[in-house]
């Protein structure tokens, strides 16, 4: 099941939030129309500032909207006034308060969305696809430490007249595993023989958060003693 879908779905409520967290009510299908025309905007005027997630939250008087990039100086302008600007033209899109979070992007090989783009752009410069997916696992993996990556490359690779789909992987990327921090994300490269799609999967980890905290609830309770910490901490939490 973990290969059919999105990965990132599949952990919603999990270990992974929603982009957009409000309820709808009556105005549902307004409030997703704005949301929609929010990330347009954004992506549309920032796309130089290389955007990775837009995060909208709703209140009753405020939306937040908190954007991870790798240049949040872009984004921020001299003396804020980029952001200023921003938040002017969204009023006008919802009519209620606007709060904007900025969040920069330290690693960048280390998120499916910019690693994914970042790949779309080489390959649309004609740059030879194995060096450019070699390069980026090679930062990802050996570099930043993750614990799996695996790109998928689809079409008419390198100009052949018949499509194929290749797979590069290093590490392990447990789809099925719900604890499994695992980022994805897709592209498209336009070339003048066609349009390739690119797909990749990074795993940085095992969330034990729930695990902790229904261990802390049951010591907290006596249940767990210190003895029999390891056992029965395994059948508590299996």
């Amino acid at each position: 099941m973990g290969h059919k879908i999105n990965p990132i779905s599949n952990r919603l409520g999990f270990i992974k939030g929603w982009y957009s967290n409000w309820f709808g009510g009556k105005n549902y299908g307004e409030r997703i129309k704005e949301d929609y025309e929010i990330r347009r905007y954004i992506e549309e005027n920032f796309s130089k500032a290389i955007l990775s997630r837009i995060y909208i939250e709703r209140t009753l008087k405020f939306i937040t909207i908190t954007i991870t990039t790798s240049r949040p100086g872009i984004i921020i302008g001299k003396g804020g006034k980029q952001v200023d600007e921003m938040i002017k033209k969204i009023k006008k899109i919802t009519n209620k308060e606007i709060q904007i979070n900025i969040f920069e992007i330290h690693h960048r090989t280390l998120d499916a969305l910019l690693l994914a783009n970042n790949l779309a752009i080489k390959i649309s410069n004609r740059v030879f696809y194995k060096k450019a997916i070699k390069n980026a696992i090679n930062d990802a993996y050996f570099r930043m430490d993750a614990e799996g990556i695996k790109v998928q490359v689809s079409g008419r690779i390198n100009g052949v007249e018949m499509a194929r789909t290749e797979s590069y992987k290093e590490g392990s990327i447990p789809l099925s595993t719900l604890r499994a921090d695992i980022d994805y994300a897709s592209a498209e490269a336009n070339t003048s023989y066609g349009i390739i799609g690119i797909k990749v999967w990074i795993m940085k980890g095992e969330i034990y958060q729930k695990r902790k905290n229904l261990y802390s609830m049951f010591s907290m309770l006596g249940f767990i003693k210190k003895r029999k910490k390891n056992k029965i901490y395994k059948n508590v939490t299996t």
